[in-house]
């Protein structure tokens, strides 16, 4: 269920790229369903992530950002596989390999895309 809106007026659906294990992804997910958003969770171990889509995330938010060097799966790679990380293409394709090192979520709403939980960006995107 959407929150009220204007007459004619299409939120759309909140769509969270992640992991359903995933503490973060979990938080988000039901920080959303408690103000009534209904989610569609792309699971990125099942259902993959195009090259497209990391292109378009990057360019919007920067690879920096898109990729998690805080994770556990980060920290597991080679130093030579970390030093190997200078650019977009080379984060690019190592998240193609390697979907656990995507910062998660990612959650696509409208024209908004926002990383990770933070209740203080969640609620000035989700009114």
């Amino acid at each position: 269920m959407l929150p009220k809106s204007s007459p004619g007026e299409d939120l759309g659906r909140p769509v969270l790229y992640g992991l359903p294990y995933c503490d973060a992804t979990a938080a988000v997910t039901k920080w959303l369903q408690s103000k009534s958003y209904t989610i569609a969770l792309h699971n990125y171990k099942t259902d993959g992530i195009s090259k497209e889509k990391l292109e378009e995330w990057c360019s919007k938010l920067g690879w920096q950002k898109v990729l998690n060097k805080r994770s556990t799966t980060w920290r597991s790679l080679k130093q030579e596989e970390q030093d190997m990380v200078t650019d977009e293409t080379t984060a690019i394709n190592l998240m193609l390999r390697n979907t656990s090192l995507i910062k998660r979520p990612v959650i696509e709403f409208g024209n908004n895309l926002l990383l990770g939980f933070d209740e203080k960006v969640l609620s000035n995107t989700f009114k």
